[in-house]
């Protein structure tokens, strides 16, 4: 089924304020990632895992705007894939929605896996994966509401997000300047370059950590994806776009300045947020409480921005003829409720593979949505490259949000990431992606040439019927 074919189908609503996208977007790109996973990224590189952010939030705010040209073009909620069907062809738009899906999944299965520590902060007895199942039940029932209860929910979620981050960097800042909080002696930022110097593990470890510092910018594309119920793309995708630089500079930057200024890098285990070991050892009342309950927020906000786009996609690639037809059923209220359920079923493996491995949960499925966001990313510049190539002068010249360093700026990104996807190769713990990604990828070819055959089966069978 081409785009055009789709007219007469039922439509996503647009119920989406300028508000809902500015926090949708924010409550994608803040997640576990940032809140759990800067952890392994910090005892990789040490203090200089700070550059690592600025380097991955350049690149992807390039990858953003790539997007962003497309979608303020043709504002559609399947982004991505609807303009990889457009452009390059009909494999690579399969390719795209199924691979986007796919890492999605892989994503809300990891902030699913780190739920259940945030909740044993509070009540260590209770099992990870429970607390996972809880969640998973609670987030699939807030996507099955009408679109604009979601962006409601998703907003809220993501104010609290902000606030404690802006309250954490301004008490942090406090406790750097003054000593409150620390018995009235500044910390300073000594801790920045005293315990093996601000690159301890060199250029090297700063590039090992760029796989986690990636994958907590996984969740920005979300933009694109509700650019198809927005009421209004063409000022609202912009501004969401635009804003990701200082996001990064404040939420990312920012915090993980604060949290390495005031503890000894080396100090921090991994076995909790770093943004709560901290504050629990500098022995601020309550503060590490209130942090807690940020971080568990946090991940579900993200989750169910996950499961708010795989439910889309799904919807998309049905329409596309690229996905069985259930997929592209809306309920009465305009939710995509079998893409919504089938996308939640899925994830729920996640709470399986707690069950099995409780401490390697976690790793395994950031290398997996790490392998899927490299795709990810790559087919979005290039999308946008031969998006320009099919435009007249004309229509080139009528784009008023562009990609900046077209096309140079898309030949960067491809070989950062193939930079990445060379660093993950030294990296033991996400060597398992390298092996993922060829096998997914010929899977999905694969599905693909049945799905061809099918098709070509039953046209044939219907013109020997005629």
């Amino acid at each position: 089924m081409s785009t055009a074919d789709t007219a007469t189908e039922p439509h996503l609503r647009r119920s989406l304020k300028n508000r809902h996208i500015q926090l949708i977007a924010l409550g994608g790109a803040i997640g576990t990632g940032l809140f759990y996973g800067s952890s392994s990224a910090i005892q990789a590189g040490g203090p200089s895992i700070l550059l690592a952010y600025l380097v991955g939030g350049a690149v992807i705010f390039l990858v953003m705007r790539a997007l962003g040209e497309m979608s303020v073009h043709t504002p559609t909620s399947g982004a991505f894939s609807e303009y990889a069907f457009r452009d390059w062809g009909r494999f690579p738009g399969f390719f795209s929605g199924w691979n986007y899906w796919f890492n999605y999944i892989a994503v809300s299965m990891a902030e699913l896996t780190v739920v259940g520590t945030y909740v044993n902060y509070w009540y260590p007895g209770i099992p990870t994966w429970i607390s996972a199942a809880v969640f998973l039940v609670v987030v699939t029932a807030i996507n099955l509401l009408e679109v604009r209860l979601f962006g409601e929910a998703e907003f809220w979620f993501a104010i609290v997000k902000v606030v404690a981050i802006i309250a954490m960097i301004a008490l942090g800042l406090l406790i750097i300047t003054t000593g409150i909080g620390n018995g009235g002696v500044p910390t300073g930022i000594d801790n920045l370059w005293t315990h093996g110097g601000f690159a301890p593990h060199g250029l090297w470890g700063t590039c090992l950590g760029l796989v986690v510092v990636m994958f907590s910018f996984g969740g920005v594309e979300l933009i694109g994806i509700t650019a198809g119920e927005a009421d209004d793309p063409r000022r609202s995708i912009p501004t969401a776009i635009n804003q990701v630089v200082w996001r990064i500079l404040v939420f990312y930057v920012g915090a993980l300045f604060v949290i390495l200024a005031l503890y000894p890098w080396t100090a921090i285990d991994g076995q909790a947020s770093p943004f709560v070991e901290i504050f629990d050892r500098m022995h601020v009342p309550g503060a590490a409480h209130l942090l807690n309950a940020v971080v568990l927020t946090a991940a579900v906000s993200a989750y169910n921005s996950g499961l708010y786009s795989n439910g889309r996609m799904l919807f998309s690639l049905a329409r596309q003829g690229n996905a069985p037809r259930y997929l592209g059923r809306l309920a009465r209220n305009g939710a995509p409720a079998a893409g919504v359920l089938t996308s939640s079923a899925i994830t729920a493996l996640a709470v399986v593979l707690l069950y099995v491995l409780p401490e390697q949960a976690f790793l395994y499925v950031v290398a997996v949505a790490m392998v899927g966001a490299v795709f990810n990313w790559s087919m979005i510049v290039i999308t946008q490259i031969l998006f320009r190539r099919r435009l007249t002068p004309e229509a080139t010249a009528a784009l008023w949000f562009r990609m900046p360093l077209f096309p140079y700026g898309n030949y960067l990104v491809l070989a950062f990431l193939a930079l990445l996807v060379v660093v993950m190769g030294f990296s033991p713990g996400y060597r398992l992606a390298l092996v993922v990604g060829p096998l997914w990828l010929g899977g999905l070819y694969l599905a693909y040439r049945v799905q061809l055959a099918r098709a070509g089966a039953s046209r044939e069978a219907t013109t020997v019927g005629a």
